[in-house]
């Protein structure tokens, strides 16, 4: 029986048209003086500047860090209850996120329901003029959601105990010091590495650094003892921590961190001035409207501020980091400014 109709027997057959229409009349009534809230398609209902089809542009292949920055949001706004409609993420790899940017700013500006992710390692290389001719300010920098850091790691049965037993063995000899990282020479990895070896008074040329995948490619290379040392991230280690099979020689922030990764010495105050934050974060196109932007702003201001989202963040291995409209700006443009002057110092700029 079709729903919605009562049967009605007249000369000894059913007829369902009289019925039918007459509730058809009525939801359409109600379709009109519920228009306000909207009948079945939520648009009416949308704040001016929400998105109509909320998009996260991971600038990588499925799995990796962009990924894991997209689907942070993805559950935050849905636990949060800050969106409403699902958000959809799709994959543009290439570049450390050159690929995206140059898209969005040439080809797709005013595309007010996506998001772009970006890391650290998108404004390295915006700082090494990876990115053709664009420059950190030609995007609109949304919000910056949270962060992680650099570290070096080693195996569980490898002979270097603390920071200064590598450092002592890198100027011993920095031809046997094996170093593996994600991505190539210039990458945030291979930076993280040349600032190491420059404190420890060894030209960043004559160190051994193997170029590899990602960090689960660095990791399992660490495992097999194919590398001495694994240059990663925070977020990337907690389960071999937790099974005991590496040792953390030290993390590359300004001061221990909290929780389950409190007892990993910082470089800091083994006596090496090193940090390396990694902030992951959003972007939008250059000409998306100011009501999408200020949408979108004050929508990840209010996941944020949400001790929902700190649990979701948290259940990531990540750490807060809150900034979000000029504020982000102003961090980015001195970040990749500071990036521009280590790269030129290292000749990688183009």
């Amino acid at each position: 029986m079709a729903i919605g109709k009562i049967p009605k027997i007249l000369n000894g057959s059913i007829h369902y048209k009289d019925v039918a229409m007459k509730n058809l009349k009525l939801v359409a009534v109600a379709c009109a003086s519920l228009a306000i809230v909207g009948c079945g398609s939520g648009n009416a209902s949308k704040e001016a500047g929400q998105p109509k089809r909320p998009e996260c542009i991971a600038p990588a292949k499925p799995g990796g860090g962009f990924d894991m920055t997209c689907k942070l949001i993805q559950s935050g706004f849905k636990q949060t209850e800050v969106l409403k409609d699902p958000i959809r993420v799709t994959y543009m790899p290439g570049g450390v996120g050159a690929v995206a940017y140059n898209k969005i700013v040439n080809n797709d500006p005013a595309n007010n329901n996506a998001v772009i992710a970006f890391s650290t390692g998108s404004l390295l290389n915006l700082a090494q003029g990876k990115f053709g001719s664009f420059t950190e300010k030609d995007v609109k920098w949304l919000s910056g959601v949270a962060v992680d850091y650099g570290l070096v790691a080693v195996h569980k049965d490898s002979p270097l105990k603390t920071l200064d037993d590598l450092m002592k063995a890198l100027k011993k000899n920095p031809k046997v010091i094996s170093f593996g990282g994600a991505g190539s020479v210039g990458g945030q990895d291979w930076m993280q590495t040349a600032i190491l070896a420059k404190k420890a008074g060894v030209n960043p040329a004559d160190m051994s650094f193997v170029a590899l995948e990602g960090g689960g490619e660095v990791l399992t290379s660490l495992l097999g003892q194919h590398i001495q040392v694994g240059v990663g991230n925070v977020s990337e280690v907690g389960s071999h921590l937790e099974a005991g099979n590496i040792r953390i020689l030290a993390v590359f922030s300004d001061k221990r961190l909290e929780g389950k990764f409190s007892q990993l010495p910082t470089a800091k105050e083994q006596g090496y001035d090193l940090e390396w934050p990694v902030i992951r974060g959003f972007y939008m196109g250059p000409k998306v409207s100011d009501e999408a932007y200020n949408w979108w702003k004050n929508a990840f201001d209010k996941m944020m501020a949400d001790q929902k989202f700190d649990a979701v963040r948290e259940n990531q291995d990540l750490l807060p980091f809150e900034l979000s409209g000029e504020e982000l700006a102003k961090y980015v443009y001195k970040q990749t400014e500071e990036m521009r002057q280590l790269s030129q110092e290292y000749k990688l700029s183009k």
